[in-house]
């Protein structure tokens, strides 16, 4: 796949390449990483962003490392509810926002 994703499913068919698709967005870009269990690679790219979405990858990525405290400060400085629903359902959510705008 070549530049932007269209939609999640697009997205989600992207992790089978060996690198993200050129263009995205830094935060799309550490969920990518993410759901290739490079955690590092993934929180590099987010913790010096100052965006919303890139709070919210954040959050998500403290959520997965299980800091749920610092989770939750990163919830806040995205404006987002804490999430309680499963890890594979939030990245979900989180790419399809991101993706629709």
């Amino acid at each position: 796949m070549v530049g932007m994703a269209a939609n999640a499913a697009d997205f989600s068919a992207s992790l089978s390449a060996s690198v993200p698709a050129s263009g995205l967005e830094p935060p799309l870009t550490a969920l990518w990483w993410a759901a290739k269990g490079q955690w590092d690679q993934a929180h590099k790219i987010v913790q010096d962003e100052t965006t919303a979405d890139a709070a919210w990858v954040h959050a998500y990525l403290h959520r997965v490392e299980g800091d749920l405290g610092n989770a939750g400060y990163w919830y806040r400085q995205a404006g987002q509810p804490v999430a309680k629903d499963s890890l594979e359902a939030e990245w979900q959510r989180i790419v399809s926002a991101m993706l629709a705008h």
